[in-house]
């Protein structure tokens, strides 16, 4: 029995690492699973010994602030590391905190592998040589990394999008949206959540003054209870719920689409839904990130295009007058809604129709024996 350790710290790499772990056991069934994850993950048989919920931070000064919560998680999975003493590490995404995992592991003779990379082409260069010195193989699921990584000599396969396939946005194809709904994805972590969805709230307000017709739906992630979330809605305007598994369904249903910049806005774009992105940290994180990234794009659509697809406001622009003038412009004007969704089926063909988590487990096995 070969065990595997997979470490991920966000819902996003949670629902990606489900369907590699789901992969690997069609593939091989003498593996063992244990590490860090959430509930999909638990799902698939996975022993979760620590929660995502653990890890729910965003920004550099956010991280600051939790550092001596984060320092003690480390020391926890690293005396559950020299406990089980698995055959592998598979981290996924979360780089800051993932870093810290490889480093252990590395200590204590574990091959390790990365699914999801860090965006080193972006910001933080430097990071090439960590990955050089402790990765064995990385895994990339966005097709214009892969040459960079090359460049410097990095181990790397592009495996497609593993989103293509948890999405199956064509068995939704028939669905035609409904005019004036609007689905509303303000991130999956508390800091994301308080931000924004204040700023959703009076957006709700200013389209609902001239046009009662507008409805607004919140795919509510799992950890969050409705009575939380309904905390920081500050509008009159009724806001519903819709429960996270049965989001693909119900998004390809939405006229359109507001989401925090990550995950959600490929899912959006998958399905070919209009979505505007919003995010805010704190001011002194965004004036560190202005300086150190050097990206023209945050949201992944974009990313993969090399043009602005879905319009992006960030820290002061993410207000609700803007966020509301986009949503009417796109309400009132269909040819600029369709001329969006040419966009996302662009997207669609730039990732492929790969069956990544496939691919992933065809490969990881070959590492393994």
């Amino acid at each position: 029995m070969r065990k595997i350790w997979i470490n991920c710290g966000e819902l996003s790499g949670d629902i990606q690492g489900a369907e590699l772990v789901k992969a690997l056991k069609e593939n091989r069934a003498d593996l063992e699973f244990v590490g860090m994850g959430g509930e999909n993950l638990k799902n698939q048989g996975v022993r979760t010994l620590f929660h995502i919920n653990e890890l729910s931070v965003m920004g550099i000064s956010e991280v600051i602030e939790a550092l001596p919560r984060i320092l003690g998680l480390l020391k926890r999975i690293k005396q559950a590391l020299l406990q089980e003493k698995p055959d592998a590490l598979l981290v996924i995404d979360a780089p800051d905190f993932n870093f810290r995992v490889i480093g252990m592991a590395k200590k204590l003779g574990i091959s390790v592998y990365y699914f999801i990379p860090p965006k080193v082409w972006a910001w933080r260069k430097y990071r090439l040589r960590f990955l050089k010195d402790n990765v064995k193989k990385i895994y990339s699921i966005l097709p214009f990394e892969v040459e960079f990584y090359r460049k410097n000599n990095v181990e790397i396969q592009y495996i497609g999008n593993p989103l293509v396939q948890v999405v199956n946005a064509d068995a939704y194809r028939h669905i035609e949206p409904v005019s004036a709904r609007i689905a509303l994805m303000p991130g999956s972590r508390k800091r994301e959540i308080s931000a924004l969805l204040p700023v959703f709230s009076e957006m709700a307000e200013n389209m609902a003054r001239n046009n009662p017709d507008f409805a607004f739906y919140l795919i509510q992630a799992p950890q969050f209870s409705e009575e939380f979330l309904r905390s920081f809605w500050k509008s009159s305007v009724p806001l519903h719920f819709i429960p996270a598994e049965k989001r693909h369904a119900f998004l390809a249903s939405c006229e359109m689409a507001v989401a925090a910049s990550g995950t959600a806005v490929l899912e959006t774009a998958l399905l070919g839904v209009p979505t505007m992105v919003a995010y805010k940290v704190k001011p002194f994180s965004y004036m560190l990130g202005k300086f150190f990234v050097h990206v023209k794009y945050v949201s992944l659509p974009n990313l993969i295009l090399g043009k602005e697809l879905f319009p992006e406001l960030l820290q002061n622009d993410a207000n609700a007058l803007n966020l509301a003038e986009i949503a009417k412009t796109w309400h009132y004007h269909k040819s600029v809604r369709e001329e969006i969704r040419k966009g996302c089926l662009l997207i669609r063909e730039k990732l492929g129709d790969t069956k990544s988590a496939e691919l992933f487990a065809q490969d990881f096995i070959k590492e393994l024996l």
